[in-house]
């Protein structure tokens, strides 16, 4: 049974939480100070409890995690937390020479395929290492699956994989990975083995990052959330749950976040709103998000555009799409009470008060943009509408050409 570890903290809260999917019973791991999977949904729908301990998640938990006591392990990261902050050295300085066998700070926005060609290359070249440790946003942890990936293809073994979130793109939540191929195409690559065995969120990490792709991010996990709702493959416990809950979470704490980036407190709510806005899911992804998301793939890697900020893009608009739709305007219109508004029973007007309400959430984030601000002209639209619907004529290829009109 595969072992899965969050955990999190910050200045009035430190805890593990072990995730056993489908199993909570004894298996022989330590218990103690830790929280199973029962009590870590407790702490996503009611939010972090007090306790007296101080702590850093990493400080406190990485070398009790690593597979064995003998554990090498190779981190993998981008150049700005490498060269800008303290974090990498840190890690480093934790996991010493007993531990520590090397570093890949080169990762590159949308995980460019050369980086990844070079780090699989000097993990490969060191037999020892059993374990990856990736520190960043979404690209540097894609990064380390895809190099699992590659192991196993090269070796027939999975790496043990370690993840620090910087970021609230909730990479660290799926079993798939996505990096950028020679042509600028979006590749993925998914197994269950690929999902992370430990997620260390620590706020104090977290705080490094700058605001405006901290925020971005958040709403890249409003997107996930969003998404979800109408996805044909989420149950409805825990993922559509967990996913409101994400929503609640996410609309109230982005605006306290962006006025007060150094508030814990604030911080650690929002990881683990990224958390629940995808985690819930599980290998039920199947055929992708949605088309908010397919969009984001469309606009990413060709255009050089961060995912946070092409789910800033799209998702309001796909939205309001999305309510043409009456079953996923049924569960759209769910949303309203998670954000402080009043049904009115009229699924459609309330799943496209969803989308106001999303565009009016960017605007209090200093987020909303257009496609012009990314040097994206209407030329391309036919193009970007093929590859997000994989057709180039049709209702949708007209109705996603229209969207993207819309956000010039």
């Amino acid at each position: 049974m595969p072992r899965y570890d969050v955990a999190v903290a910050n200045s009035s809260l430190s805890y593990a939480a072990d995730v056993h999917p489908g199993h909570c019973g004894d298996c022989g791991h330590r218990r103690g100070g830790v929280l199973m999977w029962s009590e870590m949904v407790r702490l996503l729908r009611e939010g972090p409890p007090r306790p007296s301990t101080i702590n850093r998640s990493v400080k406190s938990h990485l070398l009790s995690y690593l597979p064995s006591r003998t554990s090498k392990a190779f981190i993998i990261t981008g150049s700005s937390l490498a060269t800008r902050t303290p974090v990498i050295s840190q890690i480093e300085s934790l996991l010493g020479s007993t531990h520590h066998a090397g570093t890949f700070s080169n990762i590159q926005q949308h995980a460019p395929v050369a980086q990844l060609d070079e780090a699989t290359d000097a993990v490969l070249k060191d037999p020892s290492i059993d374990t990856l440790i990736s520190v960043g946003g979404g690209s540097p942890i894609d990064s380390a699956k895809a190099i699992s990936h590659r192991y196993h293809e090269k070796q027939s073994r999975y790496l043990f994989h370690i993840t620090v979130p910087t970021t609230l793109s909730a990479a660290e939540c799926t079993a798939g990975a996505g990096y950028t191929d020679n042509t600028g195409t979006k590749v993925g690559v998914f197994h269950p083995e690929l999902m992370a065995h430990v997620i260390l969120y620590d706020c104090t990490i977290a705080q490094q990052t700058p605001q405006r792709l901290w925020l971005s991010t958040g709403i890249r996990s409003l997107d996930h959330a969003v998404e979800s709702m109408y996805h044909p493959n989420a149950p409805e416990t825990p993922a559509k749950q967990l996913c409101l809950s994400a929503i609640a979470q996410l609309f109230e704490y982005l605006p306290k976040s962006k006025k007060e980036p150094g508030n814990e407190e604030y911080t650690t709510r929002l990881q683990l709103a990224a958390f629940s806005s995808l985690y819930g899911l599980g290998l039920n992804l199947g055929v992708g998000l949605g088309l908010s998301h397919s969009l984001g793939y469309a606009l990413g890697s060709p255009y050089g555009i961060p995912h946070g900020i092409t789910s800033c893009l799209t998702l309001a608009s796909v939205v309001r799409l999305k309510a043409e739709t009456p079953e996923d305007a049924q569960q759209l219109a769910r949303i309203l009470p998670y954000i402080g508004q009043t049904r009115s029973g009229d699924d459609r007007k309330d799943a496209v008060q969803v989308g106001n309400a999303i565009d009016a959430l960017l605007r209090d984030l200093g987020l909303d943009t257009t496609l012009k601000e990314h040097n994206v002209g209407e030329d391309q639209f036919p193009k970007i509408a093929r590859l997000a619907t994989k057709t180039e004529e049709g209702r949708l290829y007209d109705n996603v050409v229209a969207l993207l009109k819309g956000k010039l």
